[in-house]
């Protein structure tokens, strides 16, 4: 599962998820990809589950980017603790993801399997997701320098 190799701060704070989201909301590298339609934190592993359904659906064909990582600590207190005594151990680590973040992309394969297998993929995750496709910037960049 995905978890950073080091970090600054053990524990964190919980933080906001308001507003869309202003980085990551734009196709990148693939043609296809699925965008984030309301917030939600995702742990690391529905991302894993995400991935491989959507590698399996593809049979190892084209090419599949992942645009999140899971970069944030989340602790619980153990089961039947008091309150008190401080914030509880790190549990999992999940990716803070705002409506509009792009989710994962992919390559390489025609449109409806990329369709299926992002949705697939999407069933995966705790959050509405919706597909989307680069549109094509060279045939616009051509019309606007003709003119």
């Amino acid at each position: 599962m995905l978890m950073p190799k080091r970090v600054k701060r053990r524990k964190v704070m919980r933080g906001r998820m308001t507003g869309k989201a202003t980085r990551g909301n734009t196709l990148a590298y693939g043609t296809f990809g699925i965008i984030a339609c309301e917030p939600c934190w995702i742990k690391s592993n529905q991302i894993e589950a995400a991935r491989i359904a959507l590698t399996r659906y593809i049979k190892r064909g084209g090419k599949v980017w992942i645009k999140i990582f899971p970069d944030k600590p989340v602790t619980k207190k153990p089961a039947e603790t008091r309150m008190g005594s401080g914030k509880g151990n790190p549990e999992f680590w999940v990716a803070v993801v705002k409506p509009g973040r792009v989710l994962f992309e992919i390559e390489g394969v025609s449109e409806e399997v990329a369709r299926e297998a992002l949705r697939l993929a999407g069933h995966k995750l705790p959050c509405k997701t919706k597909f989307v496709k680069k549109e094509t910037a060279t045939e616009e960049g051509g019309e606007k320098n003709e003119e």
